[in-house]
Formats: C-alpha cells, sequence, structure tokens
C-alpha cells in the first residue's frame, strides 16, 4: 500500500509500505476513504513531537471501511462504514472508566504517533470497539472526518474547559481549523459576544459566516488595546487559544477580565511565560489538555441533526496520492486560503 511517512524534521514521503493486519484480537483494519491533515501534523514536521519516529506513517483523522476483523470485535463487521477517533481507548482501564480516553492506560494518542496512522490506503485499528463509530446511512462522509479530531478539541478542550455560558464575551484566538471548530461549537452555549483574532483577514472573514460577532485582524494596531477597547477596558469572559505560540498566549492572558477562563487549546513546541503576577489577584482559571473524544457520540447527533455543518471548514479537495501536494496547500494555509484539506482514496 501506499502510505505518508514522517522522515525526521521536515522530511516527509509518500512510499510502497507493507499493508497492516491484525496484530491483536481486538484490532481491525480499516481501508481509509477519507483523510485530512491536521495542525499536529505540522508540529510533527517542525519536530515538536519527539515519540513520533522516522518511518512512522502520519495521520489520526479518517473515515473508511472495515476491510478485516479481529476475533474479538464484537461492535462492528466487515464492510462497516466507521470514523475513526483520533484516541484509542482500551475501555477497560481506570481512566477509560472516567471517559479520559486521552490517557488510556494502553491507548491515548497512538495513531499516526506511536503507531502508524490514517495517511495511508489502510491503517491498523486497536480496541476497535472503543475506538471507532458506526456512520449513519446518507451521512456526509467527508464532513465526518471533522469529527475525528478538531471539532471534539475545539468542543472539549476550548469551549467545555472554558466554561462558556450565556450571556459570557468570547475571544477566541487563532481562526485556524480547531478555532473554527470551537467558534460553531461555542454557540450551542448562546454566548453574547464571539471575538476572533487572527492574522489572516480571509479566515476573520470565514469567521464572520460561521457566527462571529467581532473579528481583529493581529497586524492593524495592538490586539490586546482592540480587544479590550471592545469590551469597555474590562476583558473576556472566556479566551481560547488556538495556535500554540508564546505570542498567542500572551494575547490570551492579557485580555481576561476578572474571574474569567483561558482555555489553551493550542499544542505548543515551546514554553510560555505565564504572568502570574498579574493574574493571581484575579481569580483566574486556566485549562488545557488532549481531547478524550468522550463528545463524540453527542457532536455526531449534533451533526446530523443539522445544528451544525463541519463540512464547511473543507476547503480543499485532493486524491489521496496527492497528499504531498496537499501539504504544501495547508502548510500555506493564508497564501492558500486553506482551513481543512480532504484526501479522497
Amino acid at each position: 500500500m501506499k502510505a505518508l511517512i514522517y522522515n525526521g524534521p521536515a522530511q516527509k514521503a509518500w512510499v510502497e509500505k507493507a499493508k497492516p493486519g491484525i496484530e491483536a484480537p481486538t484490532d481491525v483494519v480499516v481501508r481509509i476513504t477519507h483523510t485530512t491533515i491536521c495542525g499536529s501534523d505540522l508540529h510533527i514536521l517542525k519536530g515538536d513531537v519527539p515519540t513520533v519516529t522516522p518511518g512512522r506513517t502520519l495521520g489520526h483523522e479518517g473515515v473508511g471501511v472495515i476491510e478485516e476483523i479481529g476475533l474479538a470485535v464484537s461492535s462492528y463487521k466487515k464492510g462497516d462504514h466507521v470514523l475513526i477517533s483520533c484516541i484509542t481507548a482500551c475501555g477497560r482501564c481506570n481512566y477509560c472508566k472516567h471517559q479520559m480516553y486521552a490517557h488510556c492506560s494502553d491507548g491515548g494518542w497512538l495513531l499516526g504517533n506511536t503507531i502508524d496512522g490514517t495517511q495511508a490506503e489502510y491503517v491498523r485499528i486497536p480496541y476497535a470497539d472503543h475506538s471507532l463509530y458506526p456512520i449513519p446511512p446518507g451521512a456526509d462522509e467527508e464532513a465526518l472526518v471533522m469529527l475525528s479530531d478538531i471539532l471534539p478539541t475545539g468542543f472539549e478542550i476550548g469551549v467545555l474547559n472554558g466554561q462558556i455560558k450565556p450571556g459570557d464575551t468570547v475571544a477566541i484566538v487563532g481562526a485556524g481549523p480547531v478555532g473554527m471548530a470551537a467558534l460553531l461549537t461555542a454557540q450551542f452555549y448562546s454566548p453574547a459576544r464571539l471575538i476572533m483574532v487572527d492574522m489572516d483577514s480571509n479566515r476573520l472573514e470565514v469567521a464572520r459566516t460561521f457566527g462571529a460577532t467581532d473579528v481583529i485582524r493581529v497586524g492593524d494596531g495592538d490586539a490586546v488595546q482592540r480587544v479590550l477597547e471592545l469590551t469597555g477596558g474590562i476583558g473576556v469572559d472566556v479566551a481560547i487559544e488556538a495556535v500554540g505560540l508564546p505570542a498567542t498566549f500572551n494575547i490570551c492572558q492579557s485580555i481576561l477580565a476578572p474571574g474569567a477562563r483561558l482555555a489553551n487549546v493550542g499544542v505548543h513546541g515551546k514554553s510560555v511565560e505565564l504572568h502570574t503576577e498579574k493574574l493571581w489577584m484575579q481569580n483566574i482559571s486556566i485549562s488545557m489538555g488532549l481531547v478524550n473524544t468522550n463528545t463524540t457520540p453527542t457532536l455526531l447527533q449534533t451533526v446530523q441533526s443539522g445544528r451544525i455543518d463541519p463540512g464547511k471548514l473543507i476547503t480543499h479537495r485532493f486524491p489521496l496520492d496527492q497528499i504531498e501536494t496537499a501539504y504544501e496547500v495547508f502548510g500555506n494555509a493564508a497564501k492558500e486560503k486553506a482551513l481543512k484539506v480532504i484526501l479522497n482514496a
């Protein structure tokens, strides 16, 4: 089969590789029909994720059809169309029992990290009964790729950790795919104001169509000052950091009202400076984490009801064998006006 592999920082290749097989009774092998590229994959290529070793097939998002099935798998059969979770869960350990699947004792973020991932023609999924979701008949399978990672990430780590409430003023710093996912799902809780902050004018205009009440382009004056002006000098109730850079984290901690919550979603490759000398007296709560995907069933129902359309995040489509071109487009998102790219097998 063909697969996109990591060969070290800034090195990737579309190569011939052995097709995966069943290694444990709880495994299935899925033929990929649609996959995508995540900002985490770009972090890997920058060398920010040392657990990814040369030769690893990248990718942790996708949908497909079950081709082979282990003897212990009870919830699926060959030929089923399934959504692949970016998080692998055994379903039995103490963390799984508390729905902290990201910390599963034998799972967590495995795909495209410590085992081969989804940017390939086939992928092995461990613990299939707890790491896949059935796709309803007639569903938009391209759109459901967004539920592998970015939609639950934006929702769980941004919206739920940020404890957004009706009437809140919310700022989302970073209008990339995860920031947009947070924007879409924040509206479940009826905030009064949704401020999107980014450097990319095109993404900010898209954010308006997705429900942002205000947009601020970094570079058009001081972003912190502009947020404070919009909020009468008070600041925001919730700031969601959706980039993973010291500069964007600093914007977030500089725009918080007393009693506010800072929800860090971005993947940071460098440490940040936390201004505790200012924040301690403001009763600020700070959260961060890796997505658990425990909200995926709820999000599936919400998408099926038509309440949100994650397919709006897709801006580019490529055949799977053009994945290297897709990486170039996704890596130059501002120039290419890209949000999510879909790769179709």
